[in-house]
């Protein structure tokens, strides 16, 4: 027993220093890589061929040998035409994903996205599907990734959006810039309202005597507050700003789908996606697989993400925590196999 407790300290030891060592790589490598460029990447995925190489695994799973033989000589003799054939004559679709936060912070990404394919689609044969999910958030977060959409539509490149589950409130103020929409038969569309709410803790600091103070320049620099009492004027204004930024929402919407009865959609109500086609809320009936299948027969589908790259301290960071918990975990395991 002696033996097992001396080589649990001897380990524990062990994990101390290879974690104090970790610690030291890290603040080097960091300090190395500070003024490095913390730019993102854009990952291009080719969805068109990743779909021949299903296609062509199943055949060969499914068929017999001589039907597969008889298939690959042919898609074989399809590939060689194509490659004499001039690469501009197949259209590309361009596929981005957006599922937006509460302060849309993906536009970042989304603006690298669409400033890359501005840079090479050819508004003639080549256009864009945007996946967009989101139930919405904070206006100046939705506006400014609805105007990065509004960039493709000044550029005449065709824009559709397709919604699987949800593009309500700011979700659905991006969608609406799409010359096309489709939804799936269950997805929320609209909620075309404004909202904001806040809690108010004045009775309670009054309470327990607690004095709040709050001082501004200007009659409307604040409307409502969360600790001070509020005014009924405070209140008026603050509804007065709720129904300005609902009426802009209105004509943003009204511009793009200038066929839609606003007063009649424009409630705050959403609908399912069969509820939203026939109140003109979208286009058509459709997953983004289906429609994903259907670009494919006859255009180059490439998908892009832009991702931020994580620092190089932070993953060594990750690594480092990583390492030491599975060290510490092991010791935890020898220890408690000991007892």
């Amino acid at each position: 027993m002696e033996f097992l407790s001396e080589y649990g300290l001897f380990l524990a030891k062990a994990v101390t220093v290879v974690a104090a060592v970790l610690t030291v790589v890290l603040v080097v490598l960091a300090n190395a890589a500070r003024h490095k460029s913390d730019k993102g990447e854009l990952i291009i995925t080719d969805l068109s061929e990743e779909l021949r190489d299903l296609t062509h695994e199943l055949k060969q799973e499914l068929m017999s040998k001589k039907a597969f033989k008889a298939y690959d000589k042919a898609q074989k003799a399809k590939a060689k035409e194509a490659e004499k054939a001039d690469d501009n004559e197949q259209g590309k679709v361009f596929v981005m994903d957006f599922k937006g936060s509460i302060d849309a912070a993906e536009v970042a990404s989304l603006r690298e996205e669409v400033t890359a394919v501005l840079t090479i689609a050819d508004k003639s044969r080549d256009q864009v599907l945007i996946n967009v999910e989101s139930g919405g958030g904070m206006v100046h977060g939705y506006g400014l990734a609805a105007s990065q959409l509004a960039r493709l539509r000044e550029a005449q490149i065709p824009l559709t959006v397709c919604v699987d589950k949800v593009a309500a409130s700011g979700g659905y103020m991006m969608a609406c810039v799409a010359n096309k929409i489709y939804a799936a038969p269950f997805a929320i569309v609209g909620s075309i309202g404004v909202i904001a709410q806040l809690p108010n803790f004045n009775k309670l600091l009054k309470k327990h005597n607690i004095d709040y103070e709050q001082h501004t320049a200007g009659d409307f620099k604040r409307t409502l507050t969360i600790f001070g009492e509020n005014t009924e004027t405070g209140r008026e204004k603050f509804r007065e700003d709720l129904e300005e930024t609902h009426n802009l929402f209105k004509a943003f919407v009204g511009n793009y789908r200038p066929e839609l009865d606003l007063a009649k959609v424009a409630t705050g109500e959403h609908w399912y996606g069969q509820q939203a086609l026939e109140l003109g809320l979208i286009d058509a009936i459709s997953t983004s697989d289906d429609l994903l299948l259907t670009y494919c027969q006859n255009n180059q589908v490439i998908k892009l993400n832009y991702r931020q790259k994580r620092k190089l301290s932070d993953k060594l960071a990750h690594g480092a925590g990583a390492l030491t918990g599975a060290l510490m975990n092991k010791f935890a395991e020898k220890d408690q196999t000991i007892g």
